[in-house]
């Protein structure tokens, strides 16, 4: 019996756990997930410091002619003290002197050679960067399962920390079967077909962060696919397409059968894709996703990269849609909820002028897809639609409605 969409991702996010953690450089981190919650241990500024080129004064001196006794360098360590009809030069990033209560930019104020006019009007600390302002020490800076990108290894560089705990990136076999599969680097003749599928999974499981294997295509038959399956087994994640359907040459169900497999689902209410199915052989997570290509593209969107999200241990773990317009009508087929590719330029999607679950070029032409309700017959142009990008990720902690209805 078919499972509906919310029913199999709910099996999912229930079925798959993240796996081991490791300790990593903060210059290898990129991408992963944090397994461990990172506390503030200095402030930030970790003292009282310029914001400009310019000269320390104390409020008494404003719109005075005062001496300038001495240069402050950022990194300089000397204290100073600062007296009334002084000033002090000081660079950007320069530890504040003693007594200082403003900091004029160099632009503000009249120059004769030792002798600096102040303006008549400053603020009180104004240009003075102070201690703690941005992070405190004790503030929690990154929450455990946050993904590490180039701003959050900002912050902990600006900490100190050279090595952080995160889990591992997911580990991913793939295998295509079908006898009349060839591979781009093989010579193909008139009865066969590139296999498109594969380098497609494998690219985007890439761009998903996962370190990802190619087992290879398997033929036909029991014995082929068996040996693909025994050569994955070491993974977190197998993904295979073709062989899900319920033609005389489709074995992938039942060379599954001989691993002890334990079945999740077996068909989903969708189209294109209702084959697809999801189980688990040991540790080790199975999707097979139907052979037609852009029916195998379109349901890793929905399936893969969930399940890649809670292998990942990222608790932004949920697809979130972009709310749209539809830029042109759309006639549908009421009676199941249908995945349709398009294009989305940041305010109106546009469906691919063609599509069939057997075509590769509305994969490049789009960059998203819509998830329609099975209800729904006729879509205007202008009406809202959600839209869930393939091209970056928009997650969240809660699930969130992706239908267009």
């Amino acid at each position: 019996m078919a499972v509906t969409v919310d029913q199999a991702l709910s099996l999912i996010f229930e079925q798959v756990r993240p796996k081991s953690k490791k300790l990593l450089p903060i210059e290898l981190a990129l991408g992963h997930v944090l397994a461990e919650e990172i506390i503030a241990k200095h402030n930030l500024p970790p003292y009282d410091n310029s914001a400009m080129d310019g000269y320390a004064i104390m409020s008494s001196d404003v719109g005075k002619t005062v001496d300038c006794i001495h240069t402050i360098f950022a990194g300089d360590k000397e204290e100073i003290k600062l007296q009334e009809r002084n000033c002090i030069k000081i660079m950007t990033g320069a530890k504040i002197p003693h007594g200082c209560e403003a900091i004029v930019p160099i632009e503000d104020v009249t120059v004769d050679g030792n002798k600096i006019t102040m303006p008549a009007e400053i603020k009180p600390a104004q240009h003075i960067r102070l201690t703690g302002e941005d992070i405190q020490s004790g503030d929690l800076l990154l929450n455990k399962g946050e993904r590490l990108y180039a701003h959050q290894v900002t912050l902990l560089a600006s900490q100190g920390i050279s090595q952080v705990k995160v889990y591992k990136k997911p580990r991913v076999a793939l295998f295509a079967s079908g006898n009349e599969l060839k591979m781009h680097f093989e010579q193909v003749e008139g009865h066969q077909l590139y296999n498109t599928n594969t380098p497609t999974i494998m690219a985007r499981c890439q761009e998903l962060g996962c370190e990802v294997q190619f087992i290879g295509t398997a033929s036909d038959s029991l014995e082929s696919i068996h040996e693909h399956i025994k050569s994955a087994l070491d993974s977190d994640l197998i993904i295979t397409s073709g062989g899900v359907s319920v033609g005389d040459a489709d074995y992938t169900k039942e060379a599954f059968s001989a691993f002890d497999y334990n079945g999740i689902f077996e068909k989903i209410e969708i189209k294109p894709g209702k084959p697809t199915t999801f189980g688990r052989i040991g540790s080790t997570y199975v999707l097979n996703l139907p052979g037609n290509p852009l029916a195998a593209a379109l349901i890793f969107e929905i399936f893969g990269r969930s399940t890649i999200n809670a292998l990942s241990a990222v608790t932004e773990k949920y697809i979130t849609p972009i709310h749209a317009k539809l830029a042109r009508p759309y006639q549908c087929r009421p009676g199941r909820n249908t995945l349709v590719p398009g294009h989305f330029d940041g305010e109106f999607f546009t469906i691919c002028d063609k599509y069939a679950p057997g075509m590769v070029s509305p994969l490049a032409t789009g960059n998203a897809l819509i998830f329609v309700d099975a209800g729904v017959s006729r879509l205007e142009a202008g009406a809202e639609v959600k839209v869930v990008s393939t091209r970056f990720e928009f997650n969240s902690v809660e699930p969130k409605d992706f239908l267009t209805k």
